[in-house]
């Protein structure tokens, strides 16, 4: 017989509850934000071998196929930095793509191989139908890594790419070197903290995506805690804004909610966790309070070693502090 889980929210910080009053951004605010970025076009697809340059760094894309789903799936990914170095995999989370690490990448690819993939149903990377339960898309993800080569990487994650390398760090011990896990619930949760799962999960009704200018707008005025450059904010519009993304991101939401990735997460999968593990957390971040990972290192007990950094900024902190991001993973990789 089926029972629900006994585990209990926890309850929230005064302080995180005050920087939760108006979270959820007004109509007119959004839309001032928007006329910022009206001039901004979908970019063209890039095709498998496109080179770019960014911050001085050559950074190469690349699409290719593994089996899934019906019969493949495509993923884009990007790399900087020599293959013979030792590999480190970023996942972005929503609504971002590869191009959410470009800084971290460029900063470290002269002494590292940096690999930063599309999602599925994100960025240039596969959006039609399929299974996008978490883990079966892990399960899709690490045949990827281990077909382009990479046997064994370090992995730095945000937001909804925490969620699917919770499971590869779990169920491949033998592949993770390292990991640096952030912005994601880890042990504690609380509902309250979360109301845009419901918000997403309702977006195939009530469009909440259907314009990706807006959407991408909105979820950055709803938490982050300074806004990135407008240029950076132009391509991260612009990422989200490829064919099928808006119809393909709701399906994770549709498909599990934040209660049943906490479960488990508690239940299954900190206990497995093997290597090293570098948290991090927004300092300020109103969807991720500071004080739910002062324990860490109990809640990961297997761990070879657990460490909590907090780095300045909101929810995005990859792009509100750049330079802050990386001297964290240079920090995991140390570990």
């Amino acid at each position: 017989m089926a029972h629900r889980s006994t585990l209990q929210y926890t309850p929230l910080p005064e302080r995180a509850q005050k920087a939760l009053e108006g979270a959820v951004p007004v109509d007119h605010l959004v839309d001032e934000r928007v006329k910022k970025f009206e001039s901004v076009i979908p970019r063209p697809p890039d095709k498998d071998g496109d080179k770019e340059t960014i911050i001085d760094v050559s950074f190469t894309h690349h699409v290719t196929y593994t089996p899934g789903d019906y019969e493949v799936i495509k993923w884009h990914y990007v790399t900087a930095g020599s293959s013979s170095n030792e590999a480190i995999v970023f996942l972005h989370g929503i609504p971002d793509s590869w191009f959410q690490w470009h800084y971290q990448m460029a900063k470290l690819s002269t002494e590292y191989y940096c690999v930063a993939v599309d999602l599925k149903g994100y960025g240039q990377s596969e959006t039609g139908p399929g299974n996008y339960l978490h883990e079966a898309v892990a399960d899709q993800l690490y045949v990827l890594l281990q077909q382009i080569g990479l046997k064994q990487f370090n992995i730095v994650t945000h937001d909804r790419g925490t969620v699917q390398a919770d499971f590869i760090v779990a169920k491949h011990p033998e592949a993770v070197l390292r990991y640096g896990r952030g912005e994601q619930h880890l042990y504690h949760y609380n509902p309250v903290i979360a109301p845009q799962g419901p918000k997403f999960q309702m977006a195939p009704w009530t469009g909440l995506m259907e314009d990706p200018k807006r959407f991408v707008v909105w979820v950055y005025t709803f938490v982050a805690g300074s806004f990135p450059s407008d240029e950076v904010m132009a391509r991260v519009i612009q990422e989200f804004s490829y064919e099928g993304i808006t119809k393909a991101v709701p399906r994770y939401f549709n498909s599990s909610t934040f209660r049943q990735e906490w479960i488990c997460r508690r239940e299954r999968l900190l206990g497995a966790w093997k290597c090293p593990v570098l948290i991090m957390e927004g300092r300020d971040s109103k969807s991720q309070p500071r004080e739910f990972y002062e324990k860490s290192r109990e809640y990961v007990p297997n761990a070879k070693d657990v460490k909590v950094r907090y780095i300045s900024g909101g929810h995005f902190w990859t792009l509100e502090s750049m330079e802050e991001t990386t001297q964290a993973i240079r920090e995991l990789l140390e570990m």
